[in-house]
């Protein structure tokens, strides 16, 4: 993996603005310009693999990449933590960016299949397993904590910009010149980010809290130890597990078969989204302006009790009006309340396991929580979409429940 010479510490005043912090916009755009190219990437491994094989093939092809990621997320974290997180994701971008470029050359010289994609989606999946970990860990690095709830605003923002241009982008580029100009572009916008990233300064740790003095094995079972000895740590993993579990279902699943059954279409389903984008958006813009957010543990436990609420409420929208008001609704609450386990996870973590910390919420959220999935839409055709979402929401309520029934995460708080 490529390796970058570590530059100087930041030694900027820790009360900074994140928002005008030159050394955390260009992270910011190089996040961004990351979270695009993803974007158009996933556009273009879609449409290039349903053309060269089945729907089955392709359908393959596309998950193929989940199983490294889910398999070696921890592993990630330790690397992260070992080698530093800003070095590992200009590394990960770089290999993502070469991989990309050239899968994009052999379909632009030749027709050679699926193989190349399957293996494209596969080293994918396996650079995530590191990159995730370390793009969480980052940002602790780069200011003070009191600047954290304020740059998971950032984060959302670009996570937010990059969903809604990134797949009409690669469409688009798809459109004109086809599956390879889309995987040029997407190569293209990742290789913006390295040179970025190497111009972010990066604070370093104490010497004697740097892992690697140990083996991997024990770092990692150090990690595990740390979050399950916490008393903020422990409870809000958990938290993150019911809220994720509880989530993904409805929204992945339950949205489609419920604007099917309503009559809504392809459309309501676009719609209902977009009311859940606006809403996760203003909670990004919500801590992006404010920077902090006065008893985060307390208003977390809140959010999360009256997001599961509004998810429980979507199944028995009578309108699509109504539908999209909710999702609204959900998206506020979901976003404000995810937002602020990230910040608490960042400022509740030692920084030298803090690539560890984020992989074990990474694997939770992209690894367990989407196995929902499917035993969600086996439920729906079972005992129908309202019983199924109350249950749902009874899930993402209990983890709302244990962030107000612990006291410590109960009284958690940001640094100022």
């Amino acid at each position: 993996m490529t390796t970058v010479s570590a530059t100087p510490a930041v030694q900027q005043a820790p009360d900074r603005p994140a928002h005008r912090d030159p050394n955390v916009l260009r992270w910011l755009a190089a996040y961004t310009s990351s979270m695009l190219g993803d974007g158009v990437y996933y556009l273009a491994l879609s449409w290039a693999a349903v053309q060269a094989g089945t729907p089955a093939q392709a359908g393959l092809v596309m998950s193929v990449s989940a199983l490294p990621r889910a398999l070696l997320m921890l592993v990630g974290g330790v690397i992260a933590d070992r080698f530093g997180p800003r070095r590992v994701v200009i590394g990960s971008d770089a290999v993502r960016c070469a991989t990309v470029l050239a899968v994009a050359a052999l379909l632009f010289l030749t027709s050679p299949g699926l193989w190349p994609l399957a293996l494209l989606a596969l080293v994918f999946g396996t650079v995530d397993a590191v990159f995730m970990p370390a793009v969480g860990a980052l940002p602790a690095r780069l200011t003070g904590k009191g600047q954290l709830a304020r740059i998971q605003g950032l984060r959302g923002l670009a996570i937010r910009f990059s969903t809604v241009v990134g797949a009409p982008l690669g469409g688009l580029c798809v459109a004109v010149g086809g599956a390879s100009a889309a995987f040029a572009l997407a190569g293209l916008l990742i290789a913006v980010s390295v040179p970025l990233l190497v111009s972010v300064r990066v604070r370093d740790l104490p010497q004697d809290d740097t892992p690697g003095s140990t083996t991997a094995w024990r770092d990692l079972a150090a990690g595990l130890r740390h979050i399950r000895r916490h008393r903020v740590l422990a409870p809000l993993m958990l938290v993150i597990a019911l809220g994720d579990l509880g989530f993904v279902g409805p929204l992945n699943v339950g949205l489609t078969l419920l604007a099917d059954r309503r009559g809504w279409g392809a459309s309501g389903v676009g719609w209902v989204l977009a009311g859940f984008g606006v809403g996760a958006g203003a909670a990004s813009l919500l801590l992006t302006v404010r920077g902090r957010m006065p008893r985060a543990g307390l208003v977390t436990g809140c959010a999360c009790v009256a997001g599961s609420v509004a998810i429980g409420a979507l199944a028995f929208a009578p309108a699509l009006a109504a539908a999209v008001g909710v999702a609204l609704a959900v998206g506020l609450l979901a976003g404000l309340s995810g937002a602020l386990c990230g910040a608490l996870l960042q400022t509740q973590s030692d920084p030298a396991c803090l690539g560890r910390v984020t992989a074990v919420a990474g694997l939770i959220s992209l690894g367990i929580a989407p196995l929902s999935m499917p035993f969600a839409a086996g439920a729906i055709g079972a005992w129908g979409l309202g019983p199924v979402f109350v249950v749902s929401a009874v899930v993402c309520g209990l983890g709302g429940l244990v962030a107000l029934a612990v006291p410590d995460l109960r009284r958690a708080e940001l640094p100022g």
